[in-house]
């Protein structure tokens, strides 16, 4: 019971209306190299994830995913890898609305968990198949440079939400901006 109620705070929090549940949403805590799955009002999956380093950061905001490719092409200036080990962008690739960003797998698994990328999320292979039959086309990806302090006991692998948040009216108060 407690789990739930946790979850449902969790879910108005980010959303900021109980009608927006119906919503899939991923949300990436960019400092916390996490990433958290919901899906009508349930934290569905929570992964470790690789951002951007200091020199190529990940962006902020949120975004949407805009295609979903199995066994992908990599393309760079002078160079392609196909498909196989060697890959950069692993097994599976989800591009973001925002040119040139996507959520990927990687071919250097202790990436994960660090700022190492030139800017996309980088997930270990089984967990980017796993989320790759999660999402769709069109669901929200939002990048957090900075959680706001009612989040981070999530992102901190928290089983409840702090009293004192869950009883400061911020959930009926239309959710954190």
């Amino acid at each position: 019971m407690k789990q739930m109620q946790v979850v449902k705070a969790f879910a108005i929090l980010m959303t900021g209306t109980i009608e927006a549940y119906g919503e899939r949403r991923v949300v990436v805590s960019l400092p916390d190299h996490k990433m958290v799955v919901l899906e009508d009002s349930h934290i569905v999956k929570m992964y470790p994830v690789a951002v951007g380093k200091s020199t190529t950061p990940s962006p902020t905001g949120t975004f949407e995913i805009i295609n979903r490719v199995q066994n992908p092409t990599w393309f760079s200036p002078g160079k392609v890898v196909g498909p196989g080990k060697s890959n950069p962008l692993g097994t599976r690739w989800m591009g973001l609305s925002r040119k040139g960003y996507g959520i990927h797998g990687t071919n250097v698994p202790s990436s994960i968990g660090k700022s190492a990328s030139h800017g996309c999320i980088r997930m270990r292979k089984q967990d980017v198949e796993d989320l790759f039959e999660i999402v769709t086309v069109g669901d929200k990806v939002e990048l957090m440079a900075e959680v706001p302090a009612e989040l981070k006991p999530v992102f901190e692998g928290a089983t409840e939400i702090p009293q004192q948040i869950a009883s400061s009216g911020i959930a009926n108060a239309g959710g954190v901006q």
